[in-house]
Protein backbone atom coordinates (compact mmCIF):
# COMPACT_ATOMS: atom_id res chain seq x y z
CA UNK A 1 0.00 0.00 0.00
CA UNK A 2 1.46 3.30 -0.82
CA UNK A 3 2.16 5.64 2.43
CA UNK A 4 -0.94 8.59 2.52
CA UNK A 5 1.04 10.80 5.29
CA UNK A 6 1.34 14.60 3.04
CA UNK A 7 5.12 13.79 3.08
CA UNK A 8 5.26 10.88 1.55
CA UNK A 9 2.67 11.35 -0.62
CA UNK A 10 4.26 14.59 -1.97
CA UNK A 11 7.45 12.71 -2.35
CA UNK A 12 6.03 9.76 -4.37
CA UNK A 13 4.53 12.25 -6.30
CA UNK A 14 8.06 13.68 -6.87
CA UNK A 15 8.99 10.31 -7.83
CA UNK A 16 6.63 9.46 -10.17
CA UNK A 17 6.73 12.79 -11.98
CA UNK A 18 10.62 12.15 -12.30
CA UNK A 19 9.63 8.26 -13.42
CA UNK A 20 7.00 10.30 -16.20
CA UNK A 21 9.59 11.99 -17.44
CA UNK A 22 12.52 9.97 -18.32
CA UNK A 23 12.05 7.94 -21.68
CA UNK A 24 10.63 4.68 -21.85
CA UNK A 25 11.86 1.48 -22.98
CA UNK A 26 10.78 0.82 -26.44
CA UNK A 27 8.73 -2.45 -25.47
CA UNK A 28 7.25 -0.58 -23.23
CA UNK A 29 5.85 2.39 -24.70
CA UNK A 30 2.33 2.11 -25.39
CA UNK A 31 2.65 2.96 -29.23
CA UNK A 32 4.97 1.85 -31.74
CA UNK A 33 6.13 1.60 -35.32
CA UNK A 34 4.41 -1.31 -36.77
CA UNK A 35 1.87 -2.06 -34.42
CA UNK A 36 -1.04 -4.15 -36.13
CA UNK A 37 -4.29 -2.27 -37.65
CA UNK A 38 -6.71 -3.95 -39.77
CA UNK A 39 -9.73 -3.30 -37.81
CA UNK A 40 -11.77 -1.21 -39.46
CA UNK A 41 -13.11 -2.40 -43.28
CA UNK A 42 -15.09 0.03 -44.97
CA UNK A 43 -15.76 -2.83 -47.69
CA UNK A 44 -17.60 -6.10 -47.29
CA UNK A 45 -15.64 -9.55 -48.23
CA UNK A 46 -17.96 -9.83 -51.00
CA UNK A 47 -17.05 -6.33 -52.22
CA UNK A 48 -13.34 -6.88 -51.62
CA UNK A 49 -13.96 -9.55 -54.43
CA UNK A 50 -16.11 -7.95 -56.69
CA UNK A 51 -13.19 -5.41 -56.91
CA UNK A 52 -10.67 -7.92 -57.11
CA UNK A 53 -12.20 -9.39 -60.46
CA UNK A 54 -12.74 -5.93 -61.55
CA UNK A 55 -9.37 -5.02 -61.76
CA UNK A 56 -8.02 -8.28 -62.92
CA UNK A 57 -10.92 -7.77 -65.77
CA UNK A 58 -9.71 -4.16 -66.81
CA UNK A 59 -5.90 -6.25 -66.79
CA UNK A 60 -6.86 -8.44 -68.77
CA UNK A 61 -9.41 -6.53 -71.69
CA UNK A 62 -8.33 -2.93 -71.00
CA UNK A 63 -4.39 -3.37 -70.01
CA UNK A 64 -1.58 -0.03 -70.09
CA UNK A 65 -0.25 1.45 -72.41
CA UNK A 66 3.33 3.43 -73.50
CA UNK A 67 5.66 1.02 -71.48
CA UNK A 68 9.07 1.47 -72.76
CA UNK A 69 10.08 -0.60 -75.13
CA UNK A 70 12.59 -2.65 -72.12
CA UNK A 71 8.83 -2.80 -70.48
CA UNK A 72 7.50 -4.80 -73.25
CA UNK A 73 10.17 -7.18 -73.58
CA UNK A 74 9.75 -8.18 -69.64
CA UNK A 75 6.43 -8.22 -69.96
CA UNK A 76 5.97 -10.34 -72.83
CA UNK A 77 8.61 -12.81 -71.41
CA UNK A 78 6.44 -13.49 -68.38
CA UNK A 79 3.14 -14.29 -70.69
CA UNK A 80 1.51 -10.12 -70.98
CA UNK A 81 0.42 -10.11 -73.95
CA UNK A 82 1.01 -6.59 -76.54
CA UNK A 83 -1.93 -5.89 -78.68
CA UNK A 84 -2.33 -4.46 -81.72
CA UNK A 85 -2.77 -0.95 -80.49
CA UNK A 86 0.12 -1.10 -78.81
CA UNK A 87 -1.95 -1.72 -75.10
CA UNK A 88 0.25 -4.81 -72.63
CA UNK A 89 -2.93 -6.99 -71.62
CA UNK A 90 -2.58 -8.94 -68.39
CA UNK A 91 -3.77 -12.38 -68.46
CA UNK A 92 -5.71 -13.39 -65.20
CA UNK A 93 -3.47 -15.86 -64.51
CA UNK A 94 -0.57 -14.06 -65.13
CA UNK A 95 -1.66 -11.55 -62.63
CA UNK A 96 -2.74 -14.26 -60.43
CA UNK A 97 0.50 -16.54 -60.41
CA UNK A 98 2.47 -13.19 -59.65
CA UNK A 99 0.35 -12.35 -56.79
CA UNK A 100 1.13 -15.40 -55.42
CA UNK A 101 4.91 -15.25 -55.83
CA UNK A 102 5.42 -11.65 -54.88
CA UNK A 103 7.20 -10.68 -52.06
CA UNK A 104 4.23 -10.55 -48.82
CA UNK A 105 6.92 -9.43 -46.44
CA UNK A 106 9.99 -6.87 -47.02
CA UNK A 107 12.25 -4.71 -44.49
CA UNK A 108 12.69 -1.06 -45.38
CA UNK A 109 15.85 -0.44 -43.81
CA UNK A 110 16.92 2.43 -41.41
CA UNK A 111 20.46 4.11 -41.81
CA UNK A 112 20.36 3.08 -38.14
CA UNK A 113 19.05 -0.25 -37.63
CA UNK A 114 17.16 0.85 -34.54
CA UNK A 115 14.64 2.60 -37.81
CA UNK A 116 14.27 -1.09 -39.69
CA UNK A 117 10.56 -1.02 -41.11
CA UNK A 118 9.02 -4.55 -41.15
CA UNK A 119 6.40 -4.28 -43.84
CA UNK A 120 3.62 -7.38 -43.55
CA UNK A 121 0.00 -7.63 -42.82
CA UNK A 122 -0.86 -4.79 -41.05
CA UNK A 123 1.73 -3.44 -39.53
CA UNK A 124 1.08 -0.14 -39.75
CA UNK A 125 4.04 3.14 -40.24
CA UNK A 126 3.21 6.69 -40.75
CA UNK A 127 5.66 9.21 -42.37
CA UNK A 128 6.32 11.92 -45.00
CA UNK A 129 5.77 12.38 -48.79
CA UNK A 130 5.05 14.07 -51.49
CA UNK A 131 6.64 16.59 -53.49
CA UNK A 132 5.35 20.00 -52.31
CA UNK A 133 6.94 23.21 -54.42
CA UNK A 134 6.50 25.48 -51.25
CA UNK A 135 7.53 25.82 -48.01
CA UNK A 136 4.76 26.91 -45.51
CA UNK A 137 5.86 29.75 -42.91
CA UNK A 138 2.89 30.33 -40.62
CA UNK A 139 4.50 33.68 -39.42
CA UNK A 140 3.38 35.76 -41.84
CA UNK A 141 1.06 33.44 -43.44
CA UNK A 142 3.85 33.01 -46.03
CA UNK A 143 4.42 30.72 -49.28
CA UNK A 144 7.68 30.74 -50.74
CA UNK A 145 9.77 27.83 -52.74
CA UNK A 146 10.99 25.17 -50.96
CA UNK A 147 15.21 24.58 -50.57
CA UNK A 148 17.46 22.27 -50.28
CA UNK A 149 18.10 23.62 -46.87
CA UNK A 150 14.35 23.07 -45.85
CA UNK A 151 14.42 19.71 -47.27
CA UNK A 152 17.35 19.09 -44.71
CA UNK A 153 15.53 21.12 -41.68
CA UNK A 154 12.61 18.51 -42.52
CA UNK A 155 14.87 15.39 -42.35
CA UNK A 156 16.36 16.68 -39.15
CA UNK A 157 12.87 17.40 -37.53
CA UNK A 158 10.88 14.22 -38.69
CA UNK A 159 14.55 12.48 -36.87
CA UNK A 160 13.69 13.42 -33.50
CA UNK A 161 9.62 12.82 -33.66
CA UNK A 162 8.98 9.54 -32.36
CA UNK A 163 5.79 8.81 -34.42
CA UNK A 164 6.97 9.30 -37.71
CA UNK A 165 8.72 6.29 -38.99
CA UNK A 166 10.34 7.27 -41.87
CA UNK A 167 11.12 10.69 -44.15
CA UNK A 168 9.57 10.42 -47.74
CA UNK A 169 11.15 13.20 -49.08
CA UNK A 170 8.23 16.02 -48.63
CA UNK A 171 9.66 18.83 -50.55
CA UNK A 172 11.11 19.67 -54.27
CA UNK A 173 14.77 21.74 -54.32
CA UNK A 174 13.16 24.54 -56.13
CA UNK A 175 16.80 26.42 -55.99
CA UNK A 176 18.73 23.85 -57.58
CA UNK A 177 17.90 23.79 -61.45
CA UNK A 178 19.84 21.29 -63.14
CA UNK A 179 17.90 18.19 -62.62
CA UNK A 180 20.73 15.47 -61.36
CA UNK A 181 21.93 18.13 -59.41
CA UNK A 182 18.63 18.29 -57.64
CA UNK A 183 18.07 14.60 -57.18
CA UNK A 184 21.37 13.78 -55.82
CA UNK A 185 21.13 16.87 -53.60
CA UNK A 186 17.68 15.28 -52.17
CA UNK A 187 19.05 12.43 -50.97
CA UNK A 188 22.07 14.03 -49.49
CA UNK A 189 19.65 16.24 -48.22
CA UNK A 190 17.99 13.67 -46.31
CA UNK A 191 20.15 11.11 -45.48
CA UNK A 192 22.45 13.60 -43.71
CA UNK A 193 19.28 14.55 -42.23
CA UNK A 194 17.52 11.11 -40.17
CA UNK A 195 19.28 8.08 -40.23
CA UNK A 196 15.28 6.74 -40.43
CA UNK A 197 14.00 5.23 -44.03
CA UNK A 198 14.12 7.60 -46.60
CA UNK A 199 12.22 7.92 -49.52
CA UNK A 200 13.17 9.63 -52.86
CA UNK A 201 12.42 10.13 -56.29
CA UNK A 202 14.59 10.36 -59.62
CA UNK A 203 12.79 12.19 -62.88
CA UNK A 204 15.21 10.39 -65.16
CA UNK A 205 16.62 7.38 -65.74
CA UNK A 206 19.88 9.41 -65.73
CA UNK A 207 19.60 10.69 -62.22
CA UNK A 208 19.67 6.51 -61.17
CA UNK A 209 23.37 6.26 -61.25
CA UNK A 210 24.74 9.26 -59.23
CA UNK A 211 22.70 8.87 -56.41
CA UNK A 212 23.00 5.29 -56.61
CA UNK A 213 27.08 5.79 -56.34
CA UNK A 214 26.58 8.44 -53.60
CA UNK A 215 24.65 5.76 -51.87
CA UNK A 216 27.37 3.43 -52.09
CA UNK A 217 29.61 5.73 -49.80
CA UNK A 218 27.71 6.46 -47.34
CA UNK A 219 26.63 2.67 -47.07
CA UNK A 220 30.87 1.62 -46.60
CA UNK A 221 30.50 -0.11 -50.55
CA UNK A 222 28.29 -1.51 -53.00
CA UNK A 223 27.64 -4.71 -50.66
CA UNK A 224 27.15 -2.96 -47.92
CA UNK A 225 24.08 -0.71 -49.83
CA UNK A 226 22.71 -4.01 -50.92
CA UNK A 227 22.49 -5.62 -47.56
CA UNK A 228 20.71 -2.64 -46.43
CA UNK A 229 19.45 -0.55 -48.82
CA UNK A 230 17.80 2.39 -46.59
CA UNK A 231 16.82 4.46 -49.09
CA UNK A 232 13.79 3.85 -51.49
CA UNK A 233 12.81 4.67 -54.83
CA UNK A 234 9.24 6.44 -55.13
CA UNK A 235 8.01 5.77 -58.83
CA UNK A 236 4.73 7.09 -60.14
CA UNK A 237 4.85 4.14 -63.29
CA UNK A 238 2.15 4.74 -64.36
CA UNK A 239 0.31 7.57 -65.65
CA UNK A 240 -3.56 7.25 -65.12
CA UNK A 241 -5.68 6.34 -66.83
CA UNK A 242 -4.00 2.98 -67.24
CA UNK A 243 -0.98 4.15 -69.08
CA UNK A 244 2.62 3.18 -67.74
CA UNK A 245 4.65 6.28 -67.44
CA UNK A 246 8.01 5.48 -69.51
CA UNK A 247 10.94 7.75 -68.35
CA UNK A 248 9.50 6.18 -64.56
CA UNK A 249 9.32 2.96 -65.70
CA UNK A 250 12.47 3.38 -67.15
CA UNK A 251 13.99 4.79 -63.82
CA UNK A 252 12.28 1.49 -62.23
CA UNK A 253 14.25 -0.72 -63.65
CA UNK A 254 17.84 0.46 -62.82
CA UNK A 255 16.47 0.74 -58.98
CA UNK A 256 15.32 -2.58 -58.91
CA UNK A 257 18.89 -3.56 -60.44
CA UNK A 258 20.72 -1.65 -57.81
CA UNK A 259 18.89 -3.14 -55.23
CA UNK A 260 16.44 -0.42 -54.08
CA UNK A 261 13.24 -1.31 -52.84
CA UNK A 262 10.45 0.63 -54.88
CA UNK A 263 6.80 1.79 -54.04
CA UNK A 264 4.27 1.43 -57.44
CA UNK A 265 3.25 4.77 -56.68
CA UNK A 266 -0.52 4.95 -58.82
CA UNK A 267 -1.98 8.32 -58.23
CA UNK A 268 -5.20 8.59 -60.11
CA UNK A 269 -7.54 11.51 -59.19
CA UNK A 270 -11.24 10.81 -58.84
CA UNK A 271 -13.29 12.05 -60.95
CA UNK A 272 -10.68 13.59 -63.95
CA UNK A 273 -7.82 10.65 -64.02
CA UNK A 274 -9.72 8.05 -62.45
CA UNK A 275 -13.45 7.18 -62.26
CA UNK A 276 -15.47 9.71 -59.92
CA UNK A 277 -16.85 6.73 -57.58
CA UNK A 278 -14.48 5.51 -54.87
CA UNK A 279 -15.08 1.87 -55.65
CA UNK A 280 -13.95 3.37 -58.94
CA UNK A 281 -10.86 4.77 -58.11
CA UNK A 282 -9.89 1.69 -56.31
CA UNK A 283 -10.55 -0.76 -59.09
CA UNK A 284 -8.23 1.33 -61.35
CA UNK A 285 -5.59 1.87 -58.56
CA UNK A 286 -5.56 -1.61 -57.89
CA UNK A 287 -5.56 -2.96 -61.46
CA UNK A 288 -2.64 -0.43 -62.40
CA UNK A 289 -0.36 -1.56 -59.17
CA UNK A 290 -0.96 -4.86 -60.19
CA UNK A 291 0.29 -3.97 -63.78
CA UNK A 292 3.08 -2.78 -61.73
CA UNK A 293 3.68 -5.71 -59.69
CA UNK A 294 3.86 -7.87 -62.94
CA UNK A 295 6.48 -5.43 -64.38
CA UNK A 296 8.32 -5.50 -60.89
CA UNK A 297 8.95 -9.36 -60.77
CA UNK A 298 9.55 -9.68 -64.37
CA UNK A 299 12.65 -7.60 -63.97
CA UNK A 300 13.73 -9.52 -60.79
CA UNK A 301 11.44 -12.40 -59.05
CA UNK A 302 10.52 -11.08 -55.41
CA UNK A 303 11.79 -7.98 -55.76
CA UNK A 304 10.60 -5.99 -52.86
CA UNK A 305 8.14 -3.56 -53.56
CA UNK A 306 5.15 -1.52 -51.96
CA UNK A 307 1.81 -1.87 -53.43
CA UNK A 308 1.46 1.90 -53.21
CA UNK A 309 -2.67 2.49 -54.56
CA UNK A 310 -2.85 6.48 -53.75
CA UNK A 311 -6.25 7.93 -55.09
CA UNK A 312 -6.99 10.80 -54.70
CA UNK A 313 -10.33 12.57 -54.09
CA UNK A 314 -11.69 15.53 -56.49
CA UNK A 315 -13.84 18.80 -55.17
CA UNK A 316 -16.26 18.14 -58.52
CA UNK A 317 -18.07 21.52 -57.66
CA UNK A 318 -14.46 22.71 -59.21
CA UNK A 319 -12.10 20.28 -60.07
CA UNK A 320 -9.84 21.11 -57.03
CA UNK A 321 -8.12 18.14 -55.36
CA UNK A 322 -9.97 17.44 -52.13
CA UNK A 323 -7.15 15.57 -50.10
CA UNK A 324 -8.59 16.35 -46.39
CA UNK A 325 -12.12 14.68 -47.12
CA UNK A 326 -13.84 12.20 -45.55
CA UNK A 327 -13.84 10.50 -49.56
CA UNK A 328 -10.02 10.88 -49.24
CA UNK A 329 -10.02 8.74 -46.19
CA UNK A 330 -12.02 5.82 -46.90
CA UNK A 331 -10.16 6.16 -50.52
CA UNK A 332 -7.00 5.18 -48.47
CA UNK A 333 -8.71 2.90 -46.26
CA UNK A 334 -10.31 1.25 -49.03
CA UNK A 335 -6.88 0.73 -51.02
CA UNK A 336 -5.66 -0.47 -47.15
CA UNK A 337 -8.14 -3.15 -47.25
CA UNK A 338 -7.28 -4.45 -50.51
CA UNK A 339 -3.56 -4.93 -49.54
CA UNK A 340 -4.71 -7.08 -46.80
CA UNK A 341 -6.51 -9.44 -49.36
CA UNK A 342 -3.73 -9.98 -51.34
CA UNK A 343 -1.49 -9.91 -48.45
CA UNK A 344 1.25 -7.52 -49.81
CA UNK A 345 3.49 -4.81 -48.28
CA UNK A 346 1.03 -1.68 -49.16
CA UNK A 347 1.25 2.15 -49.17
CA UNK A 348 -1.38 4.81 -49.01
CA UNK A 349 -1.88 8.33 -48.72
CA UNK A 350 -3.36 9.81 -45.26
CA UNK A 351 -3.20 12.74 -42.81
CA UNK A 352 -2.63 15.47 -45.95
CA UNK A 353 -4.65 18.66 -45.36
CA UNK A 354 -6.40 20.98 -48.08
CA UNK A 355 -5.57 23.77 -45.88
CA UNK A 356 -2.97 26.03 -46.43
CA UNK A 357 -2.04 26.95 -42.62
CA UNK A 358 -1.77 24.74 -39.97
CA UNK A 359 -5.29 25.63 -38.59
CA UNK A 360 -8.55 23.86 -37.55
CA UNK A 361 -9.58 22.50 -40.74
CA UNK A 362 -5.68 20.95 -41.27
CA UNK A 363 -6.69 19.20 -37.80
CA UNK A 364 -9.80 17.64 -38.39
CA UNK A 365 -8.36 16.57 -42.16
CA UNK A 366 -5.26 15.43 -40.76
CA UNK A 367 -6.79 13.41 -37.91
CA UNK A 368 -9.78 11.55 -40.58
CA UNK A 369 -7.51 9.90 -43.32
CA UNK A 370 -4.62 9.15 -40.15
CA UNK A 371 -7.14 7.65 -38.61
CA UNK A 372 -8.70 5.51 -40.72
CA UNK A 373 -5.78 4.47 -42.68
CA UNK A 374 -4.40 3.28 -39.44
CA UNK A 375 -6.78 1.53 -38.27
CA UNK A 376 -7.63 -0.23 -42.00
CA UNK A 377 -3.60 -1.83 -41.54
CA UNK A 378 -2.24 0.12 -44.34
CA UNK A 379 1.54 -0.75 -43.72
CA UNK A 380 3.00 2.83 -45.15
CA UNK A 381 0.99 5.74 -44.61
CA UNK A 382 2.59 8.34 -46.39
CA UNK A 383 2.10 12.39 -46.16
CA UNK A 384 0.82 11.27 -42.52
CA UNK A 385 1.96 14.83 -41.39
CA UNK A 386 3.22 18.83 -42.55
CA UNK A 387 1.36 18.46 -45.77
CA UNK A 388 -0.84 21.42 -46.77
CA UNK A 389 -2.77 23.00 -49.75
CA UNK A 390 -3.34 19.90 -51.62
CA UNK A 391 0.04 18.92 -51.64
CA UNK A 392 1.27 22.34 -52.46
CA UNK A 393 2.81 23.51 -49.45
CA UNK A 394 5.08 21.54 -46.58
CA UNK A 395 4.95 23.02 -43.31
CA UNK A 396 7.80 22.66 -40.64
CA UNK A 397 5.59 23.38 -37.50
CA UNK A 398 2.56 21.27 -39.08
CA UNK A 399 4.86 18.43 -38.98
CA UNK A 400 5.62 18.69 -35.42
CA UNK A 401 2.39 19.19 -34.26
CA UNK A 402 1.28 16.18 -36.66
CA UNK A 403 3.36 14.02 -34.33
CA UNK A 404 1.56 14.62 -31.93
CA UNK A 405 -2.28 13.73 -34.09
CA UNK A 406 -0.18 11.04 -35.45
CA UNK A 407 -0.01 9.59 -31.62
CA UNK A 408 -3.41 9.69 -31.01
CA UNK A 409 -4.03 7.82 -34.29
CA UNK A 410 -1.60 4.78 -33.09
CA UNK A 411 -3.78 4.47 -29.72
CA UNK A 412 -6.64 4.15 -31.53
CA UNK A 413 -4.82 1.25 -34.21
CA UNK A 414 -3.55 -0.37 -30.63
CA UNK A 415 -7.43 -0.88 -29.71
CA UNK A 416 -8.99 -2.11 -26.39
CA UNK A 417 -6.98 -5.28 -24.54
CA UNK A 418 -9.92 -7.44 -23.33
CA UNK A 419 -7.83 -9.78 -20.69
CA UNK A 420 -9.12 -10.75 -16.89
CA UNK A 421 -5.98 -8.23 -16.12
CA UNK A 422 -7.49 -5.36 -18.46
CA UNK A 423 -11.57 -6.18 -17.30
CA UNK A 424 -10.57 -5.56 -13.91
CA UNK A 425 -13.06 -6.78 -11.69
CA UNK A 426 -10.56 -7.78 -8.71
CA UNK A 427 -9.75 -4.13 -8.78
CA UNK A 428 -13.35 -3.22 -9.14
CA UNK A 429 -14.58 -5.10 -6.21
CA UNK A 430 -11.38 -3.93 -4.04
CA UNK A 431 -11.89 -0.55 -4.52
CA UNK A 432 -15.21 -0.94 -3.95
CA UNK A 433 -15.49 -2.86 -0.96
CA UNK A 434 -12.62 -2.44 0.62
CA UNK A 435 -10.35 0.99 -0.90
CA UNK A 436 -11.60 4.36 -1.28
CA UNK A 437 -13.95 4.41 -3.68
CA UNK A 438 -11.69 5.63 -6.26
CA UNK A 439 -9.20 4.55 -8.56
CA UNK A 440 -6.73 7.22 -8.10
CA UNK A 441 -3.17 6.41 -6.79
CA UNK A 442 -3.95 2.59 -6.85
CA UNK A 443 -0.88 0.59 -8.23
CA UNK A 444 -2.98 -0.98 -11.06
CA UNK A 445 -3.65 2.46 -12.82
CA UNK A 446 -0.04 3.74 -11.58
CA UNK A 447 1.23 0.93 -13.68
CA UNK A 448 -0.63 1.85 -16.74
CA UNK A 449 -0.32 5.12 -16.73
CA UNK A 450 2.73 4.97 -19.65
CA UNK A 451 1.98 1.79 -20.81
CA UNK A 452 -1.57 2.15 -22.15
CA UNK A 453 -2.02 5.73 -22.15
CA UNK A 454 -0.70 8.25 -24.76
CA UNK A 455 -0.01 12.07 -23.86
CA UNK A 456 0.52 14.80 -26.10
CA UNK A 457 3.65 16.61 -26.25
CA UNK A 458 2.81 20.13 -27.79
CA UNK A 459 -1.00 19.47 -27.01
CA UNK A 460 -2.31 20.76 -23.59
CA UNK A 461 -4.67 19.37 -21.19
CA UNK A 462 -4.93 22.18 -18.54
CA UNK A 463 -7.57 24.14 -17.02
CA UNK A 464 -8.39 27.59 -17.98
CA UNK A 465 -7.17 28.88 -15.30
CA UNK A 466 -3.63 27.12 -15.34
CA UNK A 467 -3.60 27.85 -19.05
CA UNK A 468 -3.43 31.86 -17.40
CA UNK A 469 -0.96 31.54 -15.07
CA UNK A 470 1.19 29.39 -17.83
CA UNK A 471 1.37 32.59 -19.92
CA UNK A 472 -1.79 31.25 -22.31
CA UNK A 473 0.53 29.30 -24.25
CA UNK A 474 0.10 28.96 -27.91
CA UNK A 475 0.31 25.91 -29.81
CA UNK A 476 1.88 26.93 -32.99
CA UNK A 477 4.30 29.15 -30.58
CA UNK A 478 5.00 25.70 -29.23
CA UNK A 479 5.81 24.04 -32.42
CA UNK A 480 7.91 26.79 -33.75
CA UNK A 481 10.29 27.01 -30.04
CA UNK A 482 10.01 23.26 -30.62
CA UNK A 483 11.33 23.33 -34.29
CA UNK A 484 13.94 26.16 -33.80
CA UNK A 485 15.13 24.13 -30.53
CA UNK A 486 16.15 21.07 -32.72
CA UNK A 487 17.47 23.21 -35.80
CA UNK A 488 19.90 24.66 -33.54
CA UNK A 489 21.83 22.25 -32.27
CA UNK A 490 23.87 19.85 -34.55
CA UNK A 491 22.26 17.61 -37.06
CA UNK A 492 22.30 14.45 -34.57
CA UNK A 493 22.24 12.34 -37.85
CA UNK A 494 24.99 14.12 -39.54
CA UNK A 495 27.61 12.03 -41.64
CA UNK A 496 30.90 11.65 -40.56
CA UNK A 497 33.27 14.57 -41.57
CA UNK A 498 35.56 12.66 -43.47
CA UNK A 499 32.58 11.04 -45.64
CA UNK A 500 30.85 14.54 -45.87
CA UNK A 501 34.04 15.84 -47.37
CA UNK A 502 34.71 12.46 -49.35
CA UNK A 503 31.24 13.11 -50.76
CA UNK A 504 31.65 17.45 -51.50
CA UNK A 505 34.34 16.81 -53.54
CA UNK A 506 33.07 13.92 -55.95
CA UNK A 507 29.25 15.37 -55.75
CA UNK A 508 28.37 19.63 -55.91
CA UNK A 509 26.43 19.44 -52.99
CA UNK A 510 24.23 22.46 -52.08
CA UNK A 511 23.87 22.13 -48.77
CA UNK A 512 26.52 24.27 -46.56
CA UNK A 513 28.58 22.19 -44.58
CA UNK A 514 27.90 22.39 -40.85
CA UNK A 515 29.48 25.04 -39.02
CA UNK A 516 30.85 25.88 -42.70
Amino acid sequence: MNDLTPKARSGGRAARRAARAAPLADHLRPIRAGMEGGTYNPLTTIQVEQIHTAALDALENIGLADAPQSGIDYLVNVGAILGDDGRIRFPRALVEDTIARANRSIVLHGRDPAHDLELSGSRVHYGTAGAAVHLVEPDGRNYRESTVQDLHDAARIADQLNNIHFLQRPMICRDIPDTIEMEYNSVFACVSGTTKHVGTSYSEPNCVGPAIEMLHMIAGGEDKWRERPFVSNSNCFVVPPMKFATESCEVMELCIKAGMPVLLLSAGMAGATAPSTIAGAIVQATAECLAGLVYVNAVKPGAPAIFGTWPFGLDLRTGAMSIGSGEQALLTAGCGQMHRFYDLPGGAAGGASDSKLPDMQAGWEQMCSNLTAGLSGVNMVYEAAGMHASLLGFCLESLIMGDDIIGQAMRCVRGIEVSDETMALDQIADVCMNGPGHYLGTDQTLSRMQSDYVYPVLGSRTSPKEWVELGKPDLLAQATARKDEILAGKPQAALDPALDAAIRAQFAIHLPAWNS
